[in-house]
């Protein structure tokens, strides 16, 4: 793609902690057209900006309108917990299934480059239940053979949360006792680190592990 060519890019989750990051880093990209956001309901005022036009949707009828998906990239950042989701086949239909179609109905429309926050030890033969379906999300996208498709492997995630979650307190305070692979990295890191990759748009497969986010400035 030409440098001065802008891009229209899809983003999915982008309420969630590092979506809104990447949102707000794609809302000064000079290399951005329009960022259009796949959302449940109305984004909130603070998540606005010119470029930025939100399309609210119903995930379970996703393929009804394909002109969302008709963008030059994706950045994938929905996730959801077992705790909130209520039981793993709900956990599943948010981090597995919505995510794999809006992936399938992108690359049908002519996306070129997906980009996804994945998780540290994703892993589709895990014995892990959480591991093992992000392994099998990543399966199933490396499968539609994007012709860019890049992948973010953060451990713990640090950020402002508008809820508590106990573990991930105590693994940060514990952060000092692990190697840099497992350390906590901040959601800026990965945002930073993925919206990079966007402008750089190199063609094959590039995974960013942990220890690689860690290294962007927050």
């Amino acid at each position: 793609m030409p440098p001065t060519a802008q891009r229209r890019v899809l983003l999915v989750g982008a309420t969630g902690l590092v979506g809104r990051e990447i949102n707000a880093l794609l809302a000064a990209d000079p290399g951005v057209r329009e960022v259009v956001a796949l959302v449940r309901q109305p984004l909130p005022a603070q998540y606005r900006h010119p470029r930025l036009r939100e399309v609210v949707t119903d995930f379970e009828s996703l393929a009804r309108d394909p002109e969302p998906f008709a963008v030059d990239q994706v950045f994938c950042a929905l996730g959801t917990t077992i705790k909130k989701a209520g039981s793993q086949a709900a956990f599943r239909r948010v981090d597995h299934d919505y995510p794999l179609e809006v992936a399938t109905l992108a690359r049908a429309a002519g996306a070129r480059h997906f980009l996804l926050v994945s998780a540290l030890g994703a892993d589709a033969q895990s014995r892990v239940f959480y591991n093992r379906v992000k392994g099998e999300l990543e399966q199933g996208v490396r499968a539609l053979a994007f012709p860019s498709l890049t992948i973010a492997r953060p451990s713990l995630l640090e950020g402002d949360r508008s809820e508590v979650r106990p573990g991930e307190i105590l693994g940060a305070k514990l952060a000092f006792l692990v190697p840099g692979r497992w350390k906590p990295v901040h959601v800026r890191q990965v945002a930073r680190a993925l919206v990079q990759a966007a402008a750089d748009e190199r063609v094959g497969e590039h995974v960013l592990e942990n220890v690689e986010l860690r290294r962007f400035a927050r």
